[in-house]
This record gives structure tokens, sequence and C-alpha cells, in this order.
């Protein structure tokens, strides 16, 4: 797969200490093109935090020991790293004790995928850093994307997609060899409060693969991984 030169890796820290939203956290920055590691208490995520020096951090408040407003006051005093803070408290006054401790937004639970690319896009704009550009183009095999125009060609010749078709494909071609459940698709692609049937993501698999001419039977690169998910092969 060639890929056209793009910024170097941003770094991201999610902090939160319920596993489950921890990993949908960092399947939704790690699509965007971040590098990101976990902490799952406030300590260990002022330790991290000095030892790497992240480009961005992803905070839950209700932590275990230190909690979230404790380590947003520290980080900020040593960091000028943007800090989105997502936490189940929505009431107003934390939302402004978060803020006016140094936090760049606040986000309250649950909220989707695409919100929470677009809070952090948005704060890293305002704080001078540059977000993993998805401007960029993908080649693999006889595939070739251009997410700026959202535009999908097979040798050559323009597939039409539809706007959650594109999301997938784009997932999976980023992702070259990394298998995702359907859960995972369907958190990163429609949403961590997503009630619908998960088994959507299997029409948008066949309808892909209609879409890039392949057999059911034996697709060529969407790949079924029985058990677990799928993957994109750039090699059939």
């Amino acid at each position: 797969m060639t890929v056209a030169a793009g910024p170097a890796t941003l770094h991201a820290l999610v902090v939160d200490d319920e596993p489950n939203i921890a990993a949908l956290l960092k399947d939704a920055l790690a699509a965007e093109g971040f590098e990101v590691a976990i902490a799952v208490d406030g300590m260990a995520a002022l330790r991290r935090a000095r030892a790497h020096a992240p480009d961005l951090v992803v905070l839950d408040i209700g932590l275990p020991g230190l909690d979230g407003f404790e380590v947003c006051k520290a980080l900020r005093k040593e960091s000028r790293a943007p800090i989105v803070v997502v936490s189940a408290r929505g009431d107003e006054v934390d939302r402004i004790v978060g803020l006016e401790l140094g936090a760049d937004d606040y986000l309250v639970k649950p909220f989707s995928a695409r919100e929470l690319i677009a809070r952090v896009r948005a704060v890293m704009r305002r704080t001078g850093q540059a977000p993993p550009s998805p401007g960029q183009r993908y080649t693999a095999g006889a595939v070739s994307l251009d997410a700026d125009r959202r535009e999908v060609a097979i040798d050559g010749k323009p597939v039409k997609l539809k706007p959650r078709e594109f999301d997938l494909l784009w997932l999976l071609v980023r992702n070259q060899g990394r298998v995702f459940t359907r859960d995972q698709i369907i958190e990163t692609i429609w949403g961590f409060d997503y009630e619908g049937d998960p088994r959507t993501v299997d029409v948008h698999i066949r309808r892909l693969r209609r879409a890039l001419g392949e057999r059911a039977s034996a697709p060529a690169h969407l790949q079924t991984v029985h058990g677990v998910g799928y993957k994109f092969s750039a090699s059939p």
C-alpha cells in the first residue's frame, strides 16, 4: 500500500479506569492516525504524561485516587497539550470547574466517536496543534481512496459509495491487516451510543464487496476473520 506523505504521528494519552471506554476511545483516536497510550488512574496518567509528553490528553474525571480535576490541574501547569475531558458528570458546575482548571473542552458521556474526533480536531486547531490529516490518499492493490474528496476508484474507475460505506472502507484501509470486531466498527463509525443491530456492519461489508467487484465467497480485499470480524488486505 502506498500512502501520500503526511505529518508526523501525534501521540494521545487516554485516561479512563473503565477498560471498555478506554478501548473505545483508543480505537476512535487510532482510526484517525494517533498513536494512543492508556492510563487507568490519575497517578499513572501523570507519570506517563511526564515521561512521554503526549500531544493530546483525553481525560475522565471519575478516576480512582487522584481524580481527573487534580490531574487536569497538574497537567496544565506542566504541559500545553490540549486536554479534552470526557465525563458522565454533566452538571454545569463540573463543566465550569474542568474548563477553569485548564481543560480545552468538556464532553459528556455518552457521545459518538464522530463528536469526539470533531471536538479533538477543534481544540487542536485552537491550540495551534496540527491533528493527523485525513487528507491523505491511499492506494492498496487496485483500490484508491482520497479522503479530502471522499472518492474511491478501482483500477482508476470511480466507485460511488454512501457516506458510511466510505467511512468503513477508510477505517479498514488505513489499518490494513488489523482485524476489527463488529463492535469496534460500530463504535468507531456509528458511535458509542448506537443501539441498532450490529449486523448492519455485515450489510455494509456486503455492499462494499459488491462495489469493489469482489466475490462474497472469495473476497480479494475485504476479508472475514471468522469468529472475530473483518480486515482489509492489499494482497488477495
